[in-house]
């Protein structure tokens, strides 16, 4: 390969896979240095990193940057889901989030009843989790020096005791809190004007008070939302730090039909792509089934199901039991395969 095309940032080093995974290890971790103020830090890539706080709380941080295409599509919006992604990534990690920043930077010419929009949306969504945006900033850009508008949050949350992706421990169960693959379908159908019977719909939505609901009802070991990359890039790197395997029974995992029939034209697996108000809850055996019914009674969580379990064999791996019988490897994609999504 030329030199040259190997020194560049390519787009499929921003899609939540294993090209990113390169990029961030072999170009990011090698240059920061002082990486943790915590138990959690830089190095242990989780959804957030941990400073110690007073009398015996953590305090746990996160940021994320949004600069999905089209800004409008059928569930949502660039704001709705800037504010929801930055709360998922407070909650995956067992924390009660406290508030939120925002950063717009802004091409000129964007319309101001767009921008109204989105922020209206924001104002929305940070309503309906109970977390305000406290501070923020603004910046415009020359025209064509981006592509209308790029939203960053950061939040800040609480906890006793942070919940890592890395807690995998054999025997537990592997939960997840509703169908996958909605996000990036709904907005593949709607790039592509593909036409089904069913109109699918973003998935978007704060999941701080349904996690909520998972803590309360039994021992919860590791928790991770399958954004980029989807359910398999998530697995992957959850089976990966902790060194165990997971095993998954394929007819336990709910995908819409929609989600299905768009798969199957276009040759992308749910499992590989974007979801934006799910999440992965691995909990002990024994509370398993009791925080599925607690899930099951919101209606962020109604199709929660427990799709699999942690098993010290294959360690490292994600092994498919298929509904035809036979086992497969499910690997993490090298990248998300549907581009601006999130």
């Amino acid at each position: 390969m030329n030199k040259n095309a190997q020194d560049k940032v390519k787009i499929i080093h921003g899609a939540g896979g294993r090209a990113m995974d390169q990029l961030i290890s072999d170009h990011i971790l090698n240059i920061f240095t002082n990486k943790s103020a915590g138990k959690i830090g830089l190095d242990e890539l989780d959804d957030g990193a941990t400073i110690d706080g007073t009398e015996g709380k953590t305090v746990v941080l996160t940021t994320d940057s949004h600069l999905v295409k089209p800004l409008f599509f059928p569930g949502g919006d660039i704001g709705r889901l800037a504010v929801s992604g930055t709360i998922n990534d407070l909650a995956v990690m067992g924390a009660k989030p406290l508030a939120l920043t925002s950063s717009l930077i802004i091409e000129e010419g964007l319309k101001l009843s767009e921008l109204d929009r989105i922020l209206s949306s924001m104002e929305k969504t940070c309503h309906e989790a109970g977390v305000p945006i406290i501070t923020g900033d603004t910046k415009v850009m020359e025209k064509n020096d981006i592509d209308k508008i790029v939203i960053n949050t950061a939040g800040v949350g609480i906890t006793n005791v942070p919940t890592t992706d890395s807690g995998l421990r054999p025997g537990n169960k592997v939960i997840v809190t509703g169908t996958i693959g909605d996000h990036g379908m709904a907005l593949m159908q709607y790039r592509e004007g593909l036409s089904f019977k069913s109109k699918l719909e973003s998935d978007i939505a704060p999941l701080n008070n349904l996690l909520e609901l998972a803590q309360d009802s039994g021992e919860i070991t590791a928790m991770k939302d399958p954004t980029r990359g989807g359910l398999a890039a998530a697995l992957n790197e959850m089976a990966t730090k902790s060194n165990l395997g997971i095993t998954l029974k394929e007819k336990s995992i709910p995908i819409k039909e929609p989600v299905l029939g768009i798969s199957e034209l276009i040759g992308i697996s749910p499992y590989n792509v974007a979801n934006e108000g799910k999440a992965i809850v691995v909990t002990n055996a024994e509370s398993a089934n009791n925080v599925v019914n607690e899930l099951q009674k919101n209606e962020l969580g109604k199709d929660a199901r427990i799709i699999g379990e942690i098993t010290e064999e294959w360690p490292g791996k994600v092994i498919m039991e298929t509904e035809v019988g036979g086992r497969r490897f499910l690997d993490a994609p090298l990248g998300d395969p549907v581009p601006r999504i999130c």
